[in-house]
């Protein structure tokens, strides 16, 4: 098949998008007038975090889209398996699914907690695992079916590992689910893809955890990285699977030349997000 236009009338079911990235790659597929299913846990205002899966859901349909807002703990594995099918019912399909939820923490191997390990492991790589697997059997159905994560390329350095175990076995975790699902699916046209910045992207983790408003202006927005997915799920699937792709480099291969506008401060110099290597080019 050919790649297509837009997404129109296609269903995506989103982790973790109640704000962020997960929310901006929503907005960015409900102006095309989608169906966005966001799957998160934050059903109550957070003190410190902006948005709720309500709000998120307003959004979208603000934005031309129609959504369906899940609470939804992706520890749980009964609960992703009922979210997926309520979701599948009430669009009549999924088309698209993306991994988007992820928990931080940076701490080294003997300072991170044991139920710290725990949790980052099971929302990272395993509820990717879980989400993926409950969304094939609909994604066979689909005429273009892709499944996004975001996670980063499978670059085995050790001082990647060094400064953070716990959160970089997590993280290529998710990675690896991609590599091994886009090879066992890829005879039934199901695509899987990574995605990751080549930046920091302005988000509450950036902000509240990693380092405060001086780290949020050297981000970029999370519109790139929306912007990016989009030109992913617009690839010809049973084509394009078991890549592991930057932001940038997808916007640059789709023709885009101006970055400046996903700027957060245009005057600030960017900061190359974790798990990328600086290559000693300018960053645009």
């Amino acid at each position: 098949m050919t790649a297509q236009t837009d997404l129109k009338g296609k269903t995506l079911f989103i982790t973790g998008g109640s704000r962020g990235i997960g929310l901006a790659i929503a907005e960015r597929a409900a102006r095309d007038g989608a169906n966005v299913v966001i799957a998160a846990k934050t059903a109550e205002p957070h003190p410190k975090l902006e948005g709720t899966i309500y709000t998120a859901a307003a959004a979208i349909e603000k934005a031309g889209g129609q959504a369906l807002p899940l609470v939804l703990d992706v520890r749980d594995a009964d609960a992703i398996d009922a979210a997926v099918a309520r979701a599948a019912q009430h669009f009549g399909g999924l088309d698209i699914c993306v991994n988007n939820a992820s928990a931080i923490d940076l701490a080294s191997s003997e300072q991170i907690e044991v139920k710290r390990f725990d949790l980052i492991q099971q929302i990272n790589m395993r509820g990717t695992f879980l989400v993926s697997r409950a969304c094939v059997p609909h994604l066979r159905r689909s005429v273009n079916p892709h499944v996004l994560t975001l996670s980063p390329p499978l670059t085995l350095r050790p001082d990647w590992f060094a400064h953070h175990l716990p959160y970089t076995l997590s993280k290529y975790g998710m990675s690896m689910v991609t590599l091994g699902m886009a090879e066992e699916f890829k005879s039934d046209g199901v695509a899987f893809n990574a995605l990751w910045p080549r930046t920091t992207v302005a988000t509450a983790a950036i902000k509240h955890v990693l380092g405060g408003d001086a780290l949020m202006n050297r981000s970029r927005l999370p519109a790139i990285m929306a912007d990016a997915a989009y030109a992913i799920f617009l690839r010809d699937a049973r084509a394009f699977t078991g890549n592991f792709l930057l932001d940038d480099d997808v916007l640059r291969e789709a023709g885009v030349t101006d970055f400046a506008p996903y700027r957060h401060d245009p005057a600030a110099e960017l900061q190359i997000d974790i798990f990328v290597a600086p290559d000693g080019q300018p960053i645009p």
